[in-house]
């Protein structure tokens, strides 16, 4: 079948969107008509070249839709079902899924470009495409192995549902799984994008007495108070270390939650904390950077430094969670959206990324789901 797609062919150029072909799903995979799918920096990674996946590429990995058909063998879902994709598809039999840690299965290989059996569906005449973290949802239609996709209810929107593959989860899970948070905690919260502002939602959500969002941009700042900081930073005219410690009587935050994946955010988020306190790092930075620790200190005062994928989540029980919270007024998704577009503006969409618009952009697919 033929598919409309945004395809990646070079680095640092703009997507080309254009009818590209779509094989039938094979043995345990399903072919998905696409929703909604969510504008994320990971995907900026893959444009600039920071990430590798083999060219050309659909990119696109947080998104939702509805079951159009199933290949042989499938049990999770069925036609008409909807769905949020998992750019994580866990194989249930590795080590680390048998060990709970279902995020980290060894057989996903997010940025392989393949599904499970090393092959694409995705074509232009005999050029084959790779598919990003086996979701591509930079198309009217994807194929993805059954693991990758979770069956949630009717009543939430596909544009929300979408924003539940990856911010959402990335941001509340860890708060909730990676950290935890407990009530009265002291957080502090670097980097107020789409995903920092869902950590923020999170600690605001388990009761943490001090929220402190720490961002560049007074935009930002300005929506992080909308979602539960308590208190805020500029990063450009005060230092954020000082600050924090200021806040805190100087002692610093029970937990910090790097979301930028730099190494002097890093830094500072781990520095932030108190003695036998907790850096918690959700961003994802360029291939091969590292970051300097004070090693005394980590010993001394007992810290932990820690890293979070996929916000420690479980998809397939997680991504039903935050549903069910956002059905009963607990997540605020609705004003994640600020921005929506087709399928011919993504381009457009991602320089409103890059230049630090607040919120998250979507693109809007069929406008009938």
């Amino acid at each position: 079948m033929k598919t409309k797609a945004a395809v990646l062919y070079e680095h640092n150029k703009p997507l080309v969107v254009e009818e590209v072909d779509l094989d039938s799903p094979k043995t345990g995979e399903v072919l998905v008509r696409v929703g909604a799918a969510g504008i994320c920096r990971s995907d900026l990674h893959f444009i600039h070249g920071e990430e590798y996946i083999k060219l050309p590429a659909v990119l696109g990995h947080e998104g939702a839709g509805i079951v159009e058909q199933v290949g042989e063998g499938v049990t999770l879902v069925e036609a008409g079902d909807h769905v949020i994709f998992s750019f994580a598809p866990n194989c249930g039999q590795c080590r680390s899924c048998v060990s709970g840690k279902a995020n980290l299965c060894d057989a996903h290989g997010a940025t392989t470009g393949t599904l499970f059996d090393g092959t694409t569906r995705l074509h232009n005449k005999d050029t084959r495409i790779t598919h990003m973290g086996k979701v591509a949802c930079f198309s009217e239609y994807s194929v993805v192995p059954q693991w990758g996709c979770i069956p949630i209810p009717k009543n939430i929107g596909l544009g929300q549902a979408a924003l539940i593959g990856c911010s959402v989860t990335t941001g509340v899970g860890a708060v909730l799984c990676t950290a935890p948070v407990k009530p009265g905690s002291t957080v502090a919260v670097i980097g107020c994008g789409g995903v920092g502002i869902n950590v923020i939602q999170g600690a605001s959500l388990v009761s943490a007495s001090k929220i402190i969002a720490i961002d560049t941009e007074e935009t930002a700042l300005e929506y992080a108070l909308k979602f539960g900081a308590t208190d805020i930073i500029n990063a450009k005219t005060e230092e954020p270390v000082a600050k924090v410690r200021e806040l805190t009587g100087g002692v610093g935050v029970d937990f910090s939650f790097e979301v930028r994946g730099l190494p002097e955010t890093v830094r500072q988020s781990y520095e932030m904390i108190r003695k036998a306190g907790t850096a918690v790092i959700v961003g994802i930075g360029e291939t091969g950077i590292t970051a300097d620790i004070d090693l005394v200190s980590l010993v001394r005062q007992e810290k932990t430094l820690t890293g979070t994928y996929y916000g420690s989540a479980k998809p397939r029980n997680d991504f039903n969670r935050m549903v069910d919270l956002y059905l009963n007024n607990k997540l605020n998704i609705d004003d994640l959206i600020t921005r929506e577009y087709s399928l011919d503006q993504i381009n457009e969409a991602f320089e409103a990324l890059e230049r630090g618009d607040p919120g998250r952009g979507i693109i809007r697919y069929h406008q009938d789901v």
